[in-house]
């Protein structure tokens, strides 16, 4: 089988896949032959514009935070493509408060960002799991170094990524072997997201390893391999050019 076959008669679902880095990673399993679901809470016609342009792909609007979101997520990518292999709980939020301003970490900031980063990730891997034991599936979680250093654009989305880190770790171990959860966790990745954060970049730039802010598509590689190797599960691997070494 080739490259391009390997994903072939597969089916992927990546939430929060309209631009950055679920878009990558959307295109990475297209590029596999990969049947895949791209999704996204309000970018309706970028989302579309992205599943367009696939090979095979459908785009399916939905909030992870919304039980029944997730319930329509997982049904329709069942409906249209009969299986599930590849979940990827790429999607995300949160807010820029610096770490010192407490106050400005309140109660409602907490419940917003862990309603999408963990409870939501959560649901969708439950929704899936019958459908993913089906297929000897995956998950990949998209976390983020925030999770495992005193860094990130909050503490109540450090926080967040911090336990989904876990919640990766607790899933492997107890769905094994018929499912297998592993996370990637980026560093500074040139997104949407981190476009105005040009310090940040400079400081990546001189301290890193590798000198240089991370791409989508670096994430995208390290995505893909995790969902290839199928003895790899309760991996939490670290893409950020070396930086949690400095």
């Amino acid at each position: 089988m080739s490259k391009a076959e390997e994903f072939a008669g597969k089916v992927v679902l990546v939430t929060g896949s309209s631009s950055g880095i679920g878009e990558a990673v959307a295109r990475a399993f297209d590029a596999q032959g990969a049947s895949v679901v791209v999704n996204s809470v309000r970018s309706i016609e970028q989302g579309t514009r992205v599943a367009n342009s696939l090979q095979s792909g459908v785009y399916v609007q939905g909030d992870i935070s919304l039980d029944d979101d997730v319930a329509r997520l997982v049904s329709t990518t069942l409906e249209t493509f009969g299986r599930l292999d590849v979940l990827v709980n790429n999607a995300g939020t949160t807010q820029f408060i610096p770490h010192r301003d407490l106050a400005a970490a309140s109660r409602d900031v907490w419940r917003e960002i862990f309603e999408v980063n963990v409870f939501g990730t959560w649901a969708m891997t439950v929704a899936a799991v019958d459908a993913l034991t089906a297929s000897k599936g995956c998950v990949v979680n998209v976390t983020s170094i925030a999770g495992l250093r005193t860094r990130g654009s909050s503490i109540p989305y450090a926080a967040s990524k911090a336990a989904l880190n876990h919640q990766t770790v607790l899933l492997a171990n107890v769905l094994g072997p018929d499912v297998r959860v592993n996370a990637v966790a980026p560093g500074l990745i040139d997104t949407p997201w981190t476009e105005d954060w040009e310090f940040v970049r400079d400081v990546v730039r001189n301290t890193a390893p590798m000198k240089r802010t991370g791409t989508p598509e670096d994430i995208a590689q390290m995505v893909l391999a995790l969902a290839q190797n199928s003895y790899a599960t309760g991996q939490v691997v670290v893409i950020d050019g070396g930086l949690t070494i400095i």
